[in-house]
């Protein structure tokens, strides 16, 4: 049996533990186009799974329900992959590949690649984070109620003035100054973002700010400082750094909210396809790294896990892409784009779907004021 015979009875059997057959009649069971797909995948590992899809090696019908499925054994497909897992993890274990000179590139790469598509994408307001589906049966009401939801938990009140660490178009910003009548400030590293933002919220006391977090310097203290899903780019070598600017630009009695994707892996290390071709920098943090790297600067008074709702945000952008692609200018977004983005938002959604992945906003207090603040959990 050869080392390719091999590696395709392993992964068969794999697949077969988590209901999966390849070249099966269900929804979730992928179709094999071209053969030479097991090699690559066996010397390449999750990589050669994302790159083959998107060149048309292999097909299915339902990926998200796959991916899904596939999640179910994490520790055995880490296991076959183990090699080029772990000179990804070690890359990451010996270097800041977060550091200041690297803070722009998932800017450039992912969020300046055009305010054409995420305006198909994404809801009215421009909301790229997971939505809020408890009462809403709408994208755009589901980010809606994302947004009243943390402006509740702060406690938002007229004049205050917020800062928005990684605020993408400035849809919490616009949304708090609206309804809550503060001021708000934001940082990000992207250009198109911030070009865009300055148009949609013109008029109104919202400052857009290109910067590196590491490099802003407030010239006062905010009352309260939200950050939602920026924080899978800061690394783990940069979580205290964070934690300590955070508390630095806070004012005594103000509220941070950090609302971060987590995973449940217990080697923190980024899928080499979502790093390569989405999110360049990026790792999930394990949700016990976000709370040890707040340590002895923030209590948090408030855990609230709102994992589940990704899954239907995330099958939300993708319908709203595909059924808007025709849209789109074809000669910047091709089909192989089509396949990347297909790959990303549906293998994400089946994450999402499993549980491997959550999602999570923490409310904390500076622990200097713990005896000053009362709470009671607003859902």
């Amino acid at each position: 049996m050869t080392g390719v015979e091999k590696f395709k009875h392993s992964l068969n059997t794999i697949l077969g533990e988590s209901d999966v057959i390849i070249n099966g009649e269900r929804p979730w069971d992928p179709q094999i186009r071209d053969n030479r797909v097991f090699e690559e995948i066996m010397q390449k590992g999750y990589l050669a799974v994302g790159e083959s899809f998107v060149d048309g090696m292999w097909d299915v019908e339902s990926l998200d329900a796959l991916v899904a499925r596939v999640h179910r054994n994490d520790d055995r497909w880490e296991s076959l992959f183990s090699a080029g897992l772990f000179w990804h993890w070690l890359k990451g274990k010996i270097w800041n590949r977060q550091k200041k000179s690297r803070a722009f590139d998932v800017g450039e790469q992912h969020y300046d690649l055009g305010n054409d598509l995420y305006s198909v994408m994404l809801d009215a307001r421009m909301t790229y984070t997971c939505a809020y589906w408890k009462n809403a049966n709408t994208l755009d009401s589901a980010q809606e109620a994302k947004l009243d939801l943390i402006c509740r938990k702060l406690n938002l009140q007229p004049g205050q003035h917020i800062l928005d660490i990684g605020c993408g178009w400035g849809s919490f910003m616009r949304f708090a100054v609206e309804r809550y009548g503060v001021r708000c400030a934001g940082l990000t590293v992207s250009k198109e973002q911030a070009k865009m933002g300055r148009e949609m919220c013109k008029g109104l006391p919202i400052e857009f700010i290109i910067q590196d977090y590491r490099e802003y310097a407030p010239a006062e203290p905010f009352d309260h400082i939200v950050s939602i899903e920026m924080f899978e780019a800061v690394g783990h070598k940069n979580f205290r750094e964070y934690m300590r600017r955070a508390h630095e630009w806070l004012k005594p009695g103000g509220l941070f909210l950090l609302q971060t994707i987590t995973s449940t892996a217990k080697r923190q290390v980024s899928d080499p396809w979502i790093d390569k071709y989405i999110f360049p920098n990026g790792i999930l943090p394990h949700k016990r790294q976000v709370e040890a790297s707040a340590r002895g600067l923030f209590d948090v008074i408030d855990l609230h896990e709102i994992g589940k709702n990704y899954d239907p945000t995330l099958m939300a952008w993708w319908r709203n892409f595909s059924e808007n692609y025709s849209s789109l200018d074809h000669a910047r977004y091709n089909k192989t784009f089509y396949r990347v983005w297909k790959y990303y938002l549906l293998s994400c959604a089946g994450g999402f779907r499993s549980g491997v992945w959550n999602d999570w906003q923490m409310l904390m207090m500076r622990v200097e004021d713990e005896d000053k603040i009362k709470y009671n959990k607003i859902r």
